[in-house]
């Protein structure tokens, strides 16, 4: 646990939650105020362009224990939390979403499974959901991928309610749209005490969905696919890229060199007329597989000069900042 007197450090990352936020900030401050938790709530602008900064600022005004970063224009969730990872201060750490589907109830049992039963990450399971069938069914298909690859027997990876060591949020970096898998981010960063709890899931009590669309599904895949191939070769890209780069060169030289020495041996036996190298469908797959194997070697070779001269890959237009520190 850190040193920081915070207990709980609650992330909220929304975009256009006018009508939300001072109902779930009232049940949140209940919950901690009747569990006599220290905590601080930090609600992250993904660039809204409705009133909700205005209200965070009032908020602010009366509870100095609500804190907010504000994004000049919208960077998506995983962008959201990654700048609340960095700022938190408590010893554990909440996320949830701010349309009320998530319920504050769930923080003090949540709370204490990482505390107590010392789990590394708590992830909710939203078992009965008032989501419609389109969404349902890709979620249940993308979950059990998840499971299948990852070896983490969750059922809700995107679930936004979780809770984690503090620990565990300040090692991991979250980009694109790899906020829904966090838990495999966290497993391959060394953290593998992984736990689940079942919480409720509210029907949207405002307006509609703001993160997601169709394209969503699609993107989470690939980010999948991504957070696989960067967690196992993301440091070493040469071990992948090198090994079948490799291989396809030997395979094209070892074929180029038979299909010249058969020339060479069938010219040294009297056979007048063999033929024509280029004549032969073999040649061109020999010449295909030494310039792809090239290529492949020098994509890893470039690769690992890159990775150890990479910059930090997240830096987000902040334009306001309430309690938190640069």
């Amino acid at each position: 646990m850190s040193d920081s007197n915070i207990a709980i450090s609650v992330v909220i990352p929304f975009l256009n939650e006018e009508e939300s936020i001072p109902e779930l900030l009232t049940w949140i401050e209940r919950v901690m105020d009747e569990n006599k938790f220290t905590y601080e709530i930090l609600l992250i602008d993904d660039g809204s362009n409705d009133h909700s900064w205005k209200i965070v600022e009032q908020n602010r005004q009366r509870n100095s224990r609500i804190k907010g970063i504000k994004f000049r224009r919208n960077y998506g969730k995983s962008a959201a939390l990654n700048v609340g990872f960095h700022a938190v201060l408590g010893d554990v750490v909440i996320t949830m979403d701010a349309d009320m589907q998530d319920s504050p109830d769930e923080i003090p049992a949540l709370y204490r499974m990482i505390v107590e039963e010392g789990y590394d990450i708590v992830s909710g399971w939203k078992k009965k959901r008032f989501d419609p069938i389109t969404k349902t069914i890709p979620t249940k298909f993308f979950n059990a991928v998840t499971r299948s690859i990852s070896g983490i027997p969750l059922h809700d990876f995107n679930c936004g309610l979780k809770a984690y060591r503090q620990e565990v949020v300040k090692s991991i970096e979250v980009y694109n749209e790899m906020h829904r898998y966090i838990p495999v981010i966290a497993k391959w960063a060394g953290f593998k005490k992984i736990a689940e709890k079942e919480v409720q899931h509210r029907a949207r009590k405002y307006g509609s969905t703001k993160f997601g669309g169709i394209s969503r599904f699609i993107n989470g895949f690939l980010d999948l696919l991504t957070i696989f191939f960067v967690s196992k070769f993301g440091k070493r890209p040469m071990h992948f890229f090198g090994v079948w780069g490799t291989l396809m060169f030997i395979f094209g030289f070892m074929g180029a060199l038979y299909i010249g020495l058969e020339k060479i041996y069938l010219i040294y036996n009297g056979d007048t007329v063999p033929r024509n190298i280029t004549d032969q469908p073999l040649f061109f797959l020999c010449l295909v597989a030494l310039i792809v194997g090239s290529q492949l070697f020098l994509a890893g070779f470039i690769g690992e000069m890159i990775s150890r001269n990479a910059t930090e890959r997240n830096v987000y237009g902040i334009t306001k900042r309430l309690g938190v520190d640069e």
